[in-house]
Formats: structure tokens, C-alpha cells, sequence
């Protein structure tokens, strides 16, 4: 016999037979559809004994609470990979070279502008700068670059800078505070800095794959520092390693748990929740993809689990046109990247026909519209 017990009113779904199967999945259901919040144990049911409709119409349900069913949002973005030194040695990285290594470079001010111009023309207005940790780039190389792009550009473009995982190895180098750090970069024009880094939430994971990174309590206080910062952050995930389920569940039990104290702190919190594949080319982890249908499903459960996070973004960048589909599983909305050279040099493609592209929700029955990166309400001009 299998024990659930809900967190939300302290039940417990007890499950020996099909039959109890079939009953404790209709409670979660009629848990859900009423608004309700389940407890991991029953995300635990649903992944193991939810048929994909199911799941599907659960995560509807909770998307609609947020949103309209038959509508998705976009946006065009380029990921600038500014610099491909790197000290963590993650083993599920083809990306990076260490220090003084043969192949590593440093864009320069005009590289970056230069990537940022070819955007524009395509339709967008989104930037995210992704490197690692190099340990020759000071707080201030970051802190003047941001700037300078600020003040080239002003509202024409928005940029998400840095990762929570770089923000902490700069905050580190410099010897300041997360909220020093976080204060410094601000001031330097700098409204959102995102969840990446995140991978999988466990400090076994991190034991097995990323030794170097920061614990998991430790990115949460740097998250906590950047809200209270007046910036704004995101929730990332990528599954597809050798994580197992239980890992899974507890990083979004933990991403959940966060949003809650930011809310309950009267923080925005998390603007979106964005999960990804494993790209294993080039890697020395190596290991294979997972199908579509794991990463569909996988959507579906978030989506039902993450229910103070309003938006659930889904990955075109590592699954192309499959990634549409996760929108029939609770995500509703997502971007259409033009470059991002760490996915790519470990199997990810890109495709350039954008309109192709958004010809594929739109097929399934979905408007989709342009959604502009938000300046944060605290560093909105008066």
C-alpha cells in the first residue's frame, strides 16, 4: 500500500489496488479543477499514473487561471555568449575552456553591440548575456557594459544579464554581498537577472555534476537578494541528466516554496517558470535526449505544481517545432532565440524562419502575440 499525503489539508490518498489508483487521481483532479494545491506526493501520483489527456487538462486548468486558453506569447531574443572561460567545470557543458586555454575569447563593447544590431531587424528586442565564470572579468567589465548598453540603446532593447549562478561567482570575486552586488549592477542599468544556473535543485546533483557551483540554499539567498533588489528574476529548470523523480519534484517543491515567500513578502517574485532539454553533444557527461513526450509531460506537471508562478515558458530553442506542443500541457509562452552558441555547441539548432515558426501554434488554434520584456514596476521611470 502507498501512502499520499496532501500538504494543503493534511489528507492522506491511500492507493493499493487499480481501482484506488483511479480514485486517488480523480481527488488530485477535483482538487485541482476546484482551485486547489497539491501536495508533492500527488504530483508524484499524477507523473506515475496520469494518462497524458489527463495531465493535459489539469495543467489547462490551472493555466487558466492566469490566462487565456487559446492564447501564447513571444518573444525574438538573442542570447549573447559574451565570454567562453570558465572555471565551474560542469560536466554537462560543451561550451566553456578554461583559463589560457586555446579557443577562449572576450567580446568586445563593439562584438556586442554589433549582435544586438543584427536583432533588431528581425523583430527583436531581447538580449540575455550568458558566459561563465571567468575569473579575469571584474565586477566592474559588467557593470560598464551593461551600462553602455543602456545608454545606447535605452528602451529600444531589454536585456537579461547574467545568470543567478554568474551574478554569485562576481558577487563573490568582488567580496560583496549579493545585495551589494545586485545594488551595483542595478545602478548600472541592469533590470533582470535570470534563473539560469539552476539545472537541478539538489545539492546531489550538484555533488555529481557541477562540484564548483554554489550550494542550492546559497543561489536561493542570491535570488532573494536580487528580488529585494527591485529587479527582476525567473524560475529555470532543465531535466534530461540522470536526475531522478524525486529530484525533479524537489526542485520544483523548492521553486514553489520561494515564490511563496516572496509573495507572502509582497515581492513579485518569479515573472515565469522556463524548463529546457539536455543537450548531450560535445559533453563529457554525454548520456541521450529525452523524448518530447517526457518534456511535454513534464511541462504538465509544473504547470499544475507551480501554481503562484504565472507564466510557463516552453523550450524552442532545444526542441524546435516540438516545443508547441507543451502549450496543450499548461505552458503559454515562449521565445524564438537566433543565437545561443552554449545550446548549440552541444547539439542545439536554430531555425531563422520565424515566421514558419509561428505559423505552428497558430495551426494548433492559438493567437499568438509579441510580448515585450517588462521594466520592472520599482525601476520604472517616474
Amino acid at each position: 500500500m502507498t501512502e499520499l499525503a496532501g500538504s494543503a489539508q493534511g489528507d492522506t490518498v491511500r492507493v493499493d489496488t487499480d481501482a484506488g489508483v483511479r480514485g486517488a487521481l480523480a481527488q488530485v483532479a477535483e482538487k485541482v479543477q476546484g482551485g486547489g494545491r497539491i501536495s508533492t506526493d500527488e504530483a508524484r501520483l499524477l507523473w506515475e499514473h496520469a494518462s497524458d489527456e489527463e495531465l493535459k487538462t489539469l495543467a489547462g486548468s490551472v493555466r487558466a487561471r492566469f490566462h487565456d486558453p487559446k492564447r501564447a506569447t513571444y518573444m525574438v531574443m538573442r542570447i549573447i555568449n559574451y565570454t567562453n572561460v570558465c572555471v565551474a567545470q560542469c560536466d554537462y557543458c560543451a561550451f566553456y575552456v578554461l583559463p589560457n586555454q586555446e579557443g577562449g575569447y572576450v567580446l568586445s563593447r563593439d562584438d556586442v553591440f554589433a549582435k544586438i544590431d543584427e536583432l533588431l531587424p528581425l523583430g527583436g528586442d531581447l538580449v540575455a548575456f550568458n558566459g561563465g565564470f571567468n575569473p579575469k572579468l571584474p565586477l566592474h567589465y559588467y557593470a560598464d557594459l551593461f551600462a553602455a548598453v543602456r545608454e545606447r540603446y535605452g528602451d529600444r532593447v531589454e536585456f537579461y544579464a547574467l545568470t543567478i549562478a554568474e551574478f554569485m561567482y562576481l558577487a563573490d570575486r568582488a567580496k560583496l554581498s549579493h545585495h551589494q552586488a545586485a545594488a551595483r549592477l542595478r545602478d548600472a542599468g541592469v533590470h533582470w537577472i535570470t534563473g539560469g544556473g539552476s539545472e537541478i535543485l539538489t545539492e546531489g546533483f550538484r555533488k555529481r555534476h557541477a562540484r564548483f557551483k554554489y550550494t542550492v540554499r546559497e543561489y536561493f539567498q542570491a535570488q532573494r537578494a536580487i528580488v529585494e533588489s527591485g529587479m527582476r528574476t525567473t524560475a529555470t529548470m532543465v531535466i534530461g541528466f540522470d536526475e531522478t523523480l524525486d529530484e525533479r519534484l524537489e526542485h520544483l517543491e523548492r521553486t514553489r516554496a520561494f515564490q511563496d515567500e516572496c509573495l507572502e513578502d509582497d515581492w513579485d517574485g518569479l515573472f515565469s517558470f522556463l524548463c529546457w532539454t539536455y543537450k548531450p553533444y560535445g559533453t563529457a557527461f554525454a548520456g541521450t535526449e529525452i523524448s518530447p513526450r517526457e518534456y511535454w509531460r513534464h511541462i504538465a506537471l509544473s504547470r499544475i505544481y507551480l501554481d503562484n508562478v504565472k507564466h510557463v515558458r516552453t523550450s524552442v530553442l532545444t526542441l524546435n517545432e516540438d516545443a508547441f506542443r507543451a502549450l496543450e500541457y499548461g505552458a503559454d509562452d515562449f521565445d524564438l532565440p537566433v543565437e545561443d552558441e552554449v545550446t548549440q555547441k552541444a547539439g542545439a539548432t536554430i531555425d531563422l524562419d520565424l515566421d514558419r515558426l509561428l505559423q505552428v501554434p497558430r495551426a494548433m488554434g492559438y493567437t499568438v502575440e509579441y510580448r515585450h520584456a517588462e521594466r520592472p514596476p520599482a525601476l520604472a521611470p517616474a
